[in-house]
Formats: structure tokens, C-alpha cells, sequence
């Protein structure tokens, strides 16, 4: 067995309930400010940091580099206030057997990360209301307090979002993991999958109930494709029956 010590978790369908409302709140965005881009090219681009996104997209339509980062920041911060305002005033919730893994990842004594595409303060917003923002300190670390993980990571702390792997490295730094070959990156994007591989983890796995579907995941490289959190303990070959800690749940 190899011996792990940190998983990296995704946020948004991978361990927080995802309705499409990423999406939903992206393509309000890219209406309200005039970039004509289809339901499956938004698709395309989950998981990536959401102003690179902008950048991508406004780059394919602009013939005039110098209107670039006006147009950028114009659907940036359209996109921002959208999806804000909609955490805010929404109901946020763990995905199905996300609590029941932490548990057993804690019991195995492996560490647990979460890296997202999202800015912080919207982070912060989703983990506050999770319960699980408690205990974190200002390097979002864990020092106390309820929550389950052991770090936060978004790309406000780091030079470059998804697929680089500068978040998992933060990861693997601020926890003293001593290699990236004990790291497993779980996300629900093919762009969580190439972040492990270029983060060198030893697994990249994805979940198929998230925003991605088996057949669509499994057109990208992989170690592995899961139902649900719950395949997680299986296929990293956990002992599940270990003595449970005192471990909140929500």
C-alpha cells in the first residue's frame, strides 16, 4: 500500500453540491456584457481560474489586442457580483459521502486539501457557510477550531490557476508533505485531472457525478474514474474500520 498523506480535493462538484450553478451564473455573465459563447464551451472550461476563462474567450473574438483587458475585467467583475450575490443568498451543502471520506481520510491520518477555481472572498463565502472556514487561520491552515480540512487554496494565493500545479504544490509545502507522490488530486474536470499529472501526484482521480459525465472524463488521461466520493476509501485501499476519531460532522 502506498503510504499517503494528503488528498486534494476540488471544490465546487467534487465536495460542495454543484447544481450547475457556476455555469448558470458564467453564462449570465457573458450575456450581460456581450460574449457569444455556447452551454458547451462554458462546459469546457470548468475548473479553470474564471478570469483566465475571460481572457480565453475574449481573446478567440477580439481582432484588437489593446480593447483585451477592458473587456476582461467588464465580464470579470459582471461574473463576480453574479456569483456573489448568489452564494450569498443560496443554500450550500457537502456532496453526497463528502463528510463520511473526510471522516475516513482523518482516521487514516492523511490530510485533506481543497484547491478551486474560485477567488477567495467567493471561497470564503462557500466555507463560511459550510462550518468549514472555522479554525482556518490567515494562510487559510488549519490551527483549530471545527473544520474538516487542513487547507484552503484558491489562485488569489498563487501565481497561476488550473491546470498549473501551484495550488497542490502550496498544498504539499504548508503541510510539510514530504513528496507530491504521496498526494492523490481528486476533482470532477479534465482540468483537475491534468493538474495532478502536472503536479506529479501519485493518482488523479475524478468524480463522474460532478459537472463531467464517465464518458466525458474518461476521454481524458486518468487513474481512475469514481461513482461518488464514496469509491475514494476503495480504491486508495483504506481501512475504513479504524477507531473513529471525534470528528464533527454537519
Amino acid at each position: 500500500m502506498v503510504d499517503i498523506s494528503l488528498v486534494v480535493f476540488d471544490m465546487a462538484g467534487t465536495t460542495v453540491r454543484d447544481k450547475r450553478e457556476v455555469e448558470t451564473c458564467f453564462s449570465e455573465a457573458c450575456k450581460d456584457t456581450g460574449l457569444d459563447v455556447s452551454d458547451e464551451r462554458i462546459l469546457e472550461l470548468q475548473g479553470y481560474a474564471k478570469r483566465d476563462v475571460f481572457e480565453l474567450l475574449w481573446r478567440e473574438r477580439l481582432t484588437h489586442a489593446h480593447e483585451l483587458q477592458d473587456y476582461v475585467d467588464l465580464s470579470y467583475n459582471t461574473f463576480c457580483e453574479i456569483l456573489e450575490n448568489h452564494y450569498e443568498e443560496s443554500e450550500i451543502l457537502p456532496t453526497e459521502h463528502c463528510l463520511e471520506t473526510f471522516d475516513i481520510l482523518k482516521r487514516n491520518n492523511i490530510k485533506i486539501a481543497l484547491t478551486t477555481g474560485f477567488y477567495r472572498k467567493v471561497t470564503n463565502i462557500i466555507l463560511d457557510k459550510l462550518g468549514w472556514l472555522d479554525g482556518l487561520n490567515d494562510d487559510f491552515i488549519k490551527v483549530g477550531g471545527k473544520t474538516p480540512i487542513d487547507i484552503s487554496v484558491t489562485p488569489s494565493e498563487v501565481a497561476g490557476g488550473r491546470p498549473k500545479p501551484y495550488m497542490i504544490e502550496r498544498a504539499i509545502d504548508f503541510l510539510h508533505i514530504s513528496e507530491p507522490s504521496k498526494v492523490v488530486k481528486v476533482g470532477d474536470t479534465p482540468v483537475d485531472l491534468e493538474e495532478g499529472y502536472n503536479a506529479k501526484v501519485w493518482k488523479s482521480l475524478a468524480v463522474t457525478n460532478g459537472s463531467h459525465s464517465h464518458q466525458q472524463l474518461s476521454l481524458h488521461k486518468n487513474d481512475g474514474l469514481l461513482n461518488n466520493l464514496a469509491d475514494l476509501s476503495k480504491a486508495l485501499n483504506l481501512d475504513v474500520q479504524k477507531e473513529r476519531r471525534n470528528f464533527v460532522t454537519f
